[in-house]
């Protein structure tokens, strides 16, 4: 762990240092491609980065949060995304590429937090965390539900606790992380609505546009539509491939990316299934919808998501290192009293 900690404060170091340098001379150059010729650079530092760790946690968060800042830093070469306008000092610019994080779209008062739900999301997590010591005995058909709901329960807290500490510091209201995916009644839902908002904003800035706009001149509305779509979740995928290399030290396998590729297909046959006009007239009840969008979710992940991670331990490995920090934060919070 002091170890660990010791990379930590290099990367924040480095990662400061390089958003620092954008800060103050990138913004000085015009937007465009020599602009991006600057910043290029620090995109291929924050690839290295990651590499640094040898815990899953450290390494998992680390490449996400730079993998996003990269996406950042390239839309605002062009005065695109969430970093544009510059925002008003440097401490603000750094924490809104490094973090996924959004300011809300209309100025609200600063939001309380959830404290009650929060902690029943925590106990759930907690339970999680011991049912590994006993997945051996679990039917498969549970492990379907296990893994997804790690991940969703380990991000969601993660990301809310980073969400409401940078409100604090700024004093502004944040876009929400997640938006209760297991309430999903749909693909379409899922994806665009409700899990990992942020991200989901950056690829439809950075990906979704870009492509529907160049295929609209070659297709018609519709058809680049579908174009754009599938080449959100291809990306998503590609990725999800890099992500996974930080997390095995291995090859890709190319499953993940089948995964998301499954899931675009899906979503655009829900979509123009959903155009027809027989479709209108039935109902499905929302429970019915709920089930069937999350059982899925839940079915194609553990077909094409998770195998690798599996294979590699990078799950056993994750939820053992979260059961330290939990164990490391209690005894904090007993002998704080």
């Amino acid at each position: 762990m002091d170890e660990e900690l010791k990379n930590l404060t290099t990367v924040c170091v480095s990662a400061t240092s390089a958003l620092s340098y954008c800060y103050f001379l990138s913004t000085k150059i015009k937007a465009g491609v020599f602009r991006l010729i600057f910043v290029l650079p620090v995109c291929v530092i924050f690839l290295v980065l990651p590499l640094f760790f040898s815990s899953s946690t450290f390494c998992l968060y680390t490449a996400f949060f730079l993998s996003l800042a990269n996406l950042k830093l390239i839309l605002f070469s062009f005065d695109q995304g969430p970093l544009f306008p510059l925002p008003p000092n440097l401490s603000q610019f750094i924490a809104f590429t490094c973090f996924p994080i959004k300011l809300q779209q209309t100025p609200k008062v600063l939001t309380h937090f959830p404290k009650w739900f929060f902690t029943i999301k925590v106990a759930i997590f907690i339970v999680v965390l011991h049912l590994y010591d006993y997945k051996q005995y679990l039917p498969s058909i549970l492990l379907l539900g296990l893994y997804p709901l790690h991940t969703y329960l380990e991000h969601e807290i993660v990301l809310t606790l980073l969400k409401y500490l940078v409100m604090v510091t700024l004093g502004r209201d944040l876009q929400p992380q997640f938006n209760e995916p297991y309430l999903a009644t749909s693909l379409q839902d899922f994806w665009a609505r409700r899990w990992n908002l942020m991200v989901s904003d950056m690829l439809r800035s950075g990906i979704y546009y870009p492509v529907r706009k160049i295929c609209q001149h070659f297709v018609n509305s519709e058809w680049a539509s579908i174009i754009g779509v599938l080449a959100t979740f291809i990306a998503s995928g590609v990725a999800h491939e890099v992500l996974y290399v930080y997390l095995t030290r291995e090859m890709p396998t190319g499953e993940v990316t089948w995964f998301f590729v499954l899931h675009g297909v899906c979503t655009v046959i829900e979509v123009l299934v959903k155009k027809k006009t027989f479709v209108g007239r039935l109902r499905v009840r929302p429970v019915v919808s709920r089930l069937l969008t999350v059982g899925f979710v839940c079915l194609t992940a553990g077909w094409l998501f998770y195998p690798q991670l599996l294979r590699s331990n990078v799950m056993d490995r994750h939820a053992y290192e979260a059961s330290l920090f939990l164990g490391f934060f209690k005894r904090k919070f007993y002998f704080s009293w």
